[in-house]
């Protein structure tokens, strides 16, 4: 159960699936079987206690060289953002800002979703301006609509919490920074 009326942890990570998935075969990235068989791979390592992310899942799973996962990743994760409106900024410099500790600490449930679905809260100006981001724009969205939902709850203030892309080098740096303790 959360501590706040929006969605549970499991309940975000398979609406991020779905809405993942949707949109990699909308946009004809990655076909139904490959999908199938990326979300049950990322199903499971949730279920073994490691977050994981349908973008990395597929472009590992399409036989990319590993020379290339990485830029097959930003790639997908650039097309997914162009296909949002409003499309979500890349921002190169997510790995240096500072962790939003005091944020995490008022918001537990929060720190656990961004853990999950590898979306790190990436600032955080008291609890009227929030920013999230991540490799998978449609995680760093719903983790967007998690923070409203807590932080008007909690503090009876409704956030403006923005969204952005982090590349893949500057995800795991930010992912390992916030959550690896």
């Amino acid at each position: 159960m959360s501590a706040h009326p929006g969605r549970d942890v499991a309940a975000a990570i398979e609406e991020c699936l779905t809405r993942t998935s949707e949109a990699l075969l909308e946009l004809g990235l990655a076909s139904r079987e490959e999908l199938t068989r990326c979300e049950n791979a990322v199903r499971q390592s949730h279920e073994d206690g490691h977050p994981g992310d349908l973008i990395e899942a597929i472009a590992h799973l399409q036989g990319n060289p590993p020379d290339q996962v990485t830029s097959v990743m930003n790639q997908l994760s650039e097309k997914i953002a162009r296909s949002l409106s409003p499309t979500p900024p890349m921002i190169p410099f997510a790995a240096r800002l500072i962790t939003p500790t005091a944020f995490y600490e008022a918001f537990p449930e929060i720190r656990k979703l961004c853990k999950a679905l590898l979306s790190p809260v990436v600032y955080a100006e008291d609890t009227d301006a929030i920013g999230t981001a991540s490799l998978n724009p449609i995680a760093a969205m719903i983790v967007a609509e998690e923070i409203q939902i807590a932080a008007q709850f909690q503090t009876g203030i409704r956030p403006f919490v923005s969204i952005a892309l982090i590349d893949f080098d500057g995800w795991a740096a930010v992912t390992r920074k916030h959550f690896e303790r």
